[in-house]
């Protein structure tokens, strides 16, 4: 799960990478498949190496939190029992308020308790962040990662300094390429760490719906890479809604299959998702312009409202029910829909003076809200063109 630049989780890598010594990288096998021999123990030696310190950085899940535990061990319970036995499942509080998951390879879920409070007591959206945290353990991405790094290397590849993508280029000691390289192969194990989670949850009855709300949740906060980099370790939410498509699918046919009533099922109802392409912006007149929004909606039982934001740069949420800020009263556009088409376009036609943000702000933002006025998705305005 990728976070705010949250040095928790890179701190754990580059522990556990600094702590596994040489390896023997794997035979002539495809490029991007990466195979961990039975006899490989440096990843769970690492963990037990590394576990106090984040033991003492954390708490166990209870209170306010205990949906999370709840829906924790229910996934867990979906994991085949030959594999579940080989780790010892945990889920602890990182009480650091920041937006982020991650995990060790001993079977131990770490959550930031920003991302805690933004699940709250939604047992859907808790089971979005467990079932992906529970997929890179089952998979062993941890020893995947280690042993991709070396393989390039063995390969002729200079030595990979692992950190956060965002950081200034001197944090890598490595060719363009073998960086270009390790961080598609870090995309495909988010990927397949979502592709998996989503089946684990339909299992336990949590609607796979509930993995792209989070993700456009998260969006809307600020959170995450917001266009593709070849030296991005996760990918955009762009490219998971793209790359996930399918995934969706099949896994609410299998959630439909064995939660014929949705309701009943432990996560409820599935929540309504807004699938927002990015806007485009046209100058039609002297002073005028049109914006349009392209969306798709599922789940939708009524309207949304589309908002054109009007505020000093593009916003990040500080709270999921509200916007930022606004910089005055009638600062924002508004329009309501039912989305009910395959594809939904929505159209703002921005006039001067009748239609323009207060002074000092521009037009930044398009938000889509529920009918209580959450925030259900977030994009970026293009500048208006001159």
């Amino acid at each position: 799960m990728e976070g705010r630049a949250s040095k928790h989780a890179y701190f754990l890598l580059a522990f556990l990478l600094s702590w596994l010594g040489g390896f023997p990288a794997a035979g002539q096998q495809p490029f991007d498949v990466v195979e961990v021999p039975s006899q490989f123990k440096l990843d769970m030696q690492a963990a037990a190496r590394l576990r106090p310190q984040l033991i003492a950085q954390s708490v166990p899940v209870a209170g306010r939190y205990a949906a999370g535990g709840l829906v924790f061990n229910r996934l867990v319970e979906q994991v085949a029992a030959p594999t579940r036995a080989k780790f010892s499942w945990e889920l602890r509080i990182v009480d650091n308020h920041d937006l982020n998951a991650y995990s060790s390879p001993d079977g131990t879920v770490y959550v930031e308790s920003g991302l805690a409070r933004l699940a709250g007591a939604s047992t859907g959206l808790w089971a979005a962040i467990l079932s992906h945290e529970i997929a890179h353990i089952v998979r062993r991405d941890w020893a995947r990662r280690y042993l991709y790094q070396k393989r390039i290397e063995n390969n002729g590849g200079l030595p990979i300094m692992l950190g956060d993508p965002g950081m200034p280029s001197s944090s890598w000691e490595t060719s363009e390429k073998a960086s270009a390289d390790m961080a598609r192969f870090c995309r495909q194990l988010e990927l397949g760490a979502d592709l998996e989670g989503l089946i684990l949850m339909a299992r336990a009855g949590y609607h796979p719906d509930f993995v792209p709300a989070l993700h456009h949740l998260l969006h809307a906060q600020g959170v995450g890479t917001n266009s593709r980099s070849l030296y991005a370790m996760h990918p955009c939410w762009e490219e998971r809604d793209r790359e996930l498509s399918q995934a969706y699918l099949a896994a609410s046919i299998e959630f439909e299959h064995l939660w014929p009533e949705w309701y009943a099922s432990p996560g409820g109802n599935p929540p309504v998702v807004v699938f927002a392409e990015e806007p485009t912006v046209r100058r039609t007149g002297p002073k005028e312009w049109e914006v349009q929004i392209p969306m798709r909606c599922q789940n939708l039982a009524g309207a949304v409202e589309v908002v054109l934001h009007a505020g000093s740069s593009h916003g990040a949420l500080a709270h999921p029910e509200r916007l930022p800020d606004q910089p005055g009263s009638g600062g924002d556009a508004r329009q309501l829909t039912g989305c009910t088409s395959p594809k939904t376009t929505v159209t703002f036609t921005l006039a001067e003076p009748s239609l323009r943000p207060k002074q000092g702000a521009q037009w930044t933002d398009i938000y889509v809200l529920d009918a209580w006025g959450s925030v259900l998705a977030r994009a970026d305005l293009p500048k208006l063109p001159r």
